[in-house]
This record gives structure tokens, C-alpha cells and sequence, in this order.
């Protein structure tokens, strides 16, 4: 059963890369300016005008992410009168080793900066400054790159790391070592 799983996860896999290169093909033909090693999880959501879109050097973009690059407010707003010209335009720019969280909006105008983390699900409508980690719905400052990394280091998952190479014996090693512990309650 296990290894059914495997194969149908393989073959959506490399369905979901084929569209995914095809999406981002024409993106960077119709402008979407990346950096190098650019890594895109799932088929990303570019709009209508990635000529608007920058991104750095070493980026993530996890799947489902959506680039919103104008507002569809003037769907509305140019049946009335006094607000038929409004319109709203707006690039994005994305810093250097930056992640960007699975189903994040990126709304328009905003810039993420170098060594970023937008959690999952975040609603980005401000710019984040370099260093910091936002989330949210809107996204808010949440911590900065540092102290993430100070409690990352605290609550580390060891193991060793030649298992990173062999996926099934990474996944045996985490079923049996990892403890059951989790996180308390919020009150």
C-alpha cells in the first residue's frame, strides 16, 4: 500500500512540475524578473501581470501563493460616475533568501525584504521590512529573523543529517525518534 502511495505521489508530482515550469516560462517571457535559485513549490498564482513582479536571489515560494498585482475594485468603482478612472496597479518585490508561506496573498504595492519569512495564509498588504518575520491575516510583525533562529535552535529536531539523502530511511528514523510532545494550549 505504501508503495502505491509512493508512485501516485511521483506521478503528481511530475504533473504539477510540468505546469509549474510551464507557468513560470511564460511569466519571465511576459516580464516576472527572477533571481537565481528560485524554488517554487506547487503551480504559483502570478496574475495577470507579471511584468510587476521582482524577485531576488535564493527565494521560496510555497504553493498556492497568489501575487495580486491590481485590484479588481474598478470591476465596481467604474459603474459610478464620480470613480469610473480609479484604478489600482501595484508592483511586488520579493529580497534576496526570502520565503514566502503556502497560500500567502501578496496584495499590490507591497515589497518583502531579504531574509524574510511570510507565514502560511498571511494576507500581505504592508512591506516587511529585511529580517523579520510576518503573518497573518493581515500580516504582522510577528518576530525578527533572529530570534526565530535562537528558538528554532532551542526546540531543534536532530537527526543525522546523511539521512536527508534517503528520503524513506529519513521518514523511518522521524516515525520511531521523534518524540510525542506538543505544544500547550493558549489561553
Amino acid at each position: 500500500m505504501m508503495l502505491l502511495y509512493r508512485i501516485i505521489l511521483k506521478f503528481r508530482s511530475l504533473y504539477e512540475d510540468m505546469i509549474k515550469n510551464v507557468v513560470i516560462k511564460v511569466a519571465i517571457n511576459k516580464g516576472l524578473k527572477v533571481g537565481d535559485n528560485l524554488y517554487v513549490q506547487g503551480i504559483p498564482n502570478f496574475g495577470s501581470e507579471p511584468f510587476l513582479i521582482e524577485m531576488g536571489d535564493n527565494v521560496t515560494i510555497a504553493e498556492g501563493v497568489s501575487f495580486i498585482n491590481h485590484g479588481g475594485d474598478g470591476r465596481v468603482t467604474k459603474r459610478i460616475e464620480k470613480y469610473k478612472d480609479g484604478r489600482t496597479f501595484g508592483r511586488i518585490k520579493i529580497g534576496n533568501n526570502t520565503f514566502i508561506g503556502k497560500g500567502a496573498v501578496l496584495l499590490p504595492g507591497v515589497s518583502i525584504g531579504s531574509n524574510c519569512i511570510v507565514g502560511s495564509l498571511s494576507v500581505v498588504s504592508s512591506s516587511v521590512p529585511d529580517n523579520s518575520i510576518y503573518a497573518g491575516a493581515p500580516a504582522k510583525f510577528i518576530c525578527t529573523i533572529e530570534q526565530y533562529g535562537d528558538k528554532l535552535l532551542a526546540n531543534n529536531t536532530v537527526y543525522p543529517l546523511e539521512l536527508e539523502a534517503n528520503r524513506p530511511k529519513l521518514e523511518e528514523y522521524l516515525i520511531k525518534n521523534l518524540p510525542h510532545t506538543y505544544k500547550p494550549v493558549r489561553k
